[in-house]
């Protein structure tokens, strides 16, 4: 089946859901998602979005500082002063959207502050910022008669010259996307979604290993796609551990996340036996940026042979602490942990991609008619390394970006109708799928044993050449079957696994989220 989109959104979360939103008025609007609308890395997001709105103590300068210093100073001075000049009045298009914030007695937004922040600046819900930013927009999605919705749709390929016989290379210098092929879950077909705009925003990477914040469908698909189709990716090297997921061994993927606002609000890293730690690391003590408190973290596990540490708010106001973070207290009331009696039992785990799809300021790929949003993207806000709460800010100015771009030049496009539709010959045997499950585990455990927070020119040579095998026998098995919905998230699993080892592999130093014990020094 051929269909036929001004627009082609893929991903769900606040990125492809913004765009979509602010596109609709001039087209039709397909958005893919995945699974359900809802379950997007937006949605667990707890912290909440990085604005300068209080103009009495702050202003964008600290902020385009902050952000900085947490990149390791590799960050485009551009893309920074870009989202966060641009970030307010993105926020009052969110709110515009239907979107709430907390707000103090004053009417005033309830800032708080995160890691590597030198002033209160993050707007927030509670402590479940990106579900309710999810759901404010995709009541507003729901509405707009210009978006129809393709949930449980998988997009397999985006559409190139390459599909007309074209030979395609990484130094073709006018690659154009046509749109994508998509599994229709329902007739398990593939379908030919033509367009004359596409917008990937598939989000991050995390399910790639063992233990990540992210939902299960966090496979780098659209990243995998781009770089297949010749596309430039940027930056893979940067993963980014969270400091503090909830330790709980049942409870893998998505590992449940305490948010970097709990440190803001005063909670202290301590070891089992009560004692602090960050001290010997970092003069900012629990507040430093993130990967610094991941790697003390790690370090310290190593040190103490023990497989978390413990993050204590028992000397706050147990009252306040309900208050602020209502869903953290139920879900470790839900374990059997009282957090403003006992310890919250922590450890780091995979958590944001700052690398991906290399993007210019209007959030255009190095493909034409090709842009992408989101985590999924590389803007070269981050650089080594995301400062907290940074994401969402700029998944929406740089769906403004992308949109006021777009909107400027669809019309000069039309839908190339000379696209053959997908070939779905083949069959998939109960053996193979047997296959496809362990190779998944076998991604998990060699990314999280030789390409974690600490990693060595040996441990990588290592994850290559065990991924090239996987990548080999997956490629052999792709071409053979019908493909499914499991099949190409391994292929996709493979693909970044890949390009993060590749990255870090040619990055001659320790800067930023990668750390290598053969460059211990961070040269600037």
């Amino acid at each position: 089946m051929i269909q036929r989109y001004d627009f082609l959104v893929i991903g769900s979360g606040i990125a492809g859901m913004s765009y979509a939103l602010k596109v609709a008025h001039k087209g039709k609007v397909a958005l893919v998602c995945k699974t359900t609308l809802d379950e997007a890395n937006t949605k667990f997001a707890q912290g909440g979005v990085a604005s300068v709105t209080n103009l009495l103590v702050d202003d964008f300068n600290k902020h385009i500082n902050d952000t900085m210093i947490a990149g390791d100073y590799i960050s485009d001075r551009a893309a920074v002063e870009k989202v966060v000049r641009e970030a307010p009045s993105q926020i009052q298009e969110l709110v515009n959207w239907g979107v709430n914030f907390d707000k103090n007695e004053n009417g005033d937004f309830d800032l708080h502050r995160e890691g590597g922040h030198s002033e209160f600046r993050i707007l927030h819900h509670a402590d479940d910022t990106g579900a309710e930013i999810q759901r404010g927009l995709m009541e507003a999605v729901r509405k707009n008669p210009n978006i129809t919705i393709y949930e449980h749709h998988f997009a397999v390929e985006i559409i190139t010259q390459h599909h007309l016989g074209i030979r395609i290379t990484r130094r073709t210098p006018d690659i154009e996307c046509y749109g994508a092929y998509i599994l229709n879950p329902q007739t398990q077909k593939i379908d030919t979604f033509l367009s004359k705009v596409t917008l990937i925003a598939t989000g991050g990477t995390g399910a790639v290993y063992k233990t990540t914040t992210n939902p299960n469908i966090a496979t780098g698909d659209g990243i995998a796609m781009v770089y297949r189709a010749k596309g430039k990716v940027k930056d893979m090297e940067f993963v980014q551990f969270h400091p503090t997921a909830l330790y709980n061994p049942n409870e893998t993927h998505p590992a449940y996340l305490i948010t970097e606002a709990m440190r803001g609000y005063g909670g202290i890293l301590r070891l089992p036996d009560g004692n602090e730690f960050m001290q010997k690391y970092d003069d900012r003590l629990s507040l430093a940026p993130r990967d610094i408190v991941a790697r003390a973290i790690d370090n310290e596990m190593k040190i103490h042979a023990i497989d978390h540490v413990y993050l204590d708010v028992t000397h706050k106001n147990p009252e306040e602490t309900r208050h602020h973070f209502p869903n953290i207290y139920a879900k470790c009331m839900s374990i059997g942990i009282d957090i403003t009696k006992e310890y919250i039992p922590v450890v780091p785990c995979a958590h944001y991609m700052c690398g991906g799809i290399k993007v210019n300021l209007d959030a255009e790929s190095s493909i034409k008619r090709l842009y992408a949003v989101g985590e999924c993207s590389c803007t070269g806000l981050h650089g080594g390394n995301r400062l907290a709460s940074n994401s969402l800010i700029e998944a929406v100015v740089y769906a403004e970006a992308a949109a006021k771009h777009s909107l400027g030049v669809v019309n000069d496009y039309t839908f190339n109708e000379k696209i053959p539709e997908w070939n779905d010959e083949g069959m998939m045997s109960n053996e193979e799928k047997v296959l496809i499950s362990q190779d998944m585990k076998e991604v998990n455990e060699i990314m999280s044993t030789y390409v974690g927070i600490v990693r060595s020119d040996l441990r990588l040579r290592r994850a290559w050449e065990r991924l090239d095998l996987l990548y080999e026998e997956t490629e052999d098995l792709f071409k053979r079957v019908k493909p499914n919905k499991e099949i190409c998230e391994l292929r996709n699993m493979i693909n970044v696994g890949y390009l993060i080892t590749r990255h870090a592999l040619e990055r001659k130093e320790s800067r930023g989220l990668h750390f290598s014990i053969d460059y211990p020094k961070n040269n600037k």
